[in-house]
């Protein structure tokens, strides 16, 4: 009796080894496809992330949302600059106190730009992207506007920001100033910021400047003598902590909270990207790591 149960029991033993033995075979001849990595979690309200190279879309959030975009607003403003015929990036532009003035009105960015100064336009084009010097970007806003009178000019410089936005064919951008401090009518989205620097990163000139970490502009005075400046260091920390950082800018305000348009090459192959409305400086860096490792990971 004993050795019929036993037999029995064998049988079906070696009846579930071979079905079990079948099952893995199947599943080793028919495995299921790899898991695309999981999109990552941001604190930033806006995010988008694209292959540079074809333009493909790797990571959305909320990318169509118009959100105010504080100082990646300047962005525009050195795209429109580098656009210009026959420019000469060692042309002089003296500093007027209406550009001191209007950063002591609203508490801005500032280059620390000194009233008479006489600074290049190459200088003024670090001053605007390093440390976001809203007076670098008045100063460039006057001297390429066309008009009688200053507000004039500044006028004509963003309508020149806004002609280019429609050159590009974005439909949810709009700039009324030339630095960001808007009134109302500055808006883009991460999609649309993320087309304006990889179309501005094309320009070489653009390109040196982003990726620059620290820039000492030497001016001259009324007196004619020659003045160095103190540093001007990149608020883009990226450009120290994620390696192949190559740009782009940083953007903060009361509306905007804390915004990042950034950019790295790994490989031969750059991902680009924009995140808006996070909660602080050190979270839109960690928002962009993530972004970018995980763009990384998709091309």
């Amino acid at each position: 009796m004993n050795n019929g149960i036993q037999g029995i029991r064998l049988r079906r033993a070696v009846g579930v080894a071979m079905t079990t033995g079948a099952v893995l075979a199947a599943g080793a001849l028919h495995a299921a496809p790899a898991q695309a990595a999981t999109a990552p979690t941001i604190v930033a309200k806006g995010g988008y992330v694209m292959n540079n190279g074809n333009g493909k879309s790797l990571y959305t959030k909320a990318a169509d949302t118009r959100r105010s975009t504080g100082s990646t607003t300047k962005i525009m403003t050195a795209k429109v600059v580098l656009a210009q015929k026959n420019l000469n990036l060692d042309a002089k532009v003296t500093i007027q106190m209406a550009y001191s003035d209007y950063i002591v009105k609203h508490n801005a960015s500032s280059a620390r730009l000194i009233v008479g100064d006489k600074v290049t336009v190459r200088q003024l084009l670090y001053g605007l992207m390093l440390p976001s010097g809203c007076d670098a970007a008045y100063a460039l806003a006057d001297k390429f506007g066309t008009g009688k009178t200053r507000s004039a000019r500044v006028k004509s410089f963003i309508g020149k920001m806004n002609a280019e936005a429609k050159k590009l064919g974005l439909k949810n951008t709009s700039f009324d100033s030339f630095d960001g401090i808007g009134n109302g009518k500055n808006y883009s989205t991460p999609r649309d910021l993320t087309k304006i620097a990889g179309s501005a990163m094309k320009n070489s000139t653009f390109r040196s400047i982003v990726k620059t970490k620290k820039y000492t502009a030497k001016t001259v005075t009324k007196t004619g003598s020659i003045r160095t400046m103190a540093p001007w260091n990149n608020t883009n920390t990226l450009l120290s902590s994620y390696s192949g950082t190559i740009g782009v800018k940083t953007g903060s305000g009361p509306e905007a909270k804390y915004c990042l348009v950034f950019a790295a090459t790994r490989n031969g192959k750059t991902v680009i990207g924009t995140v808006l409305a996070s909660s602080s400086a050190a979270q839109r860096e960690k928002d962009a790591k993530k972004l970018l490792s995980y763009g990384f990971g998709r091309i």
